[in-house]
């Protein structure tokens, strides 16, 4: 994975589209992809109670954090 734009990062993003954090696993930047997966997993299960329901609104951009992340990620940039 060179950098950004490279195949790699498309590929982890689509990871992303399906299992938040899976396109961080894939990068291997282990403590986002557990940060994204728990976030979002405790975020869209909240928002299936009638109490919390404006917790899909939240668990929903932190999806989509999470499949940008993964698509603009840059090893040599997390490095400087």
């Amino acid at each position: 994975m060179s950098g950004q734009g490279s195949g790699g990062n498309v590929l982890a993003a689509l990871c992303n589209v399906f299992i938040p954090g899976l396109g961080q696993l894939v990068q291997g930047r282990i403590v986002m992809a557990l940060f994204f997966f728990v976030t979002v997993f405790v975020s869209y299960t909240l928002g299936a109670t009638v109490i919390l329901f404006f917790m899909w609104l939240v668990g929903g951009i932190l999806h989509l954090w999470s499949i940008i992340d993964a698509a603009r990620f840059s090893r040599f940039r997390s490095l400087v």
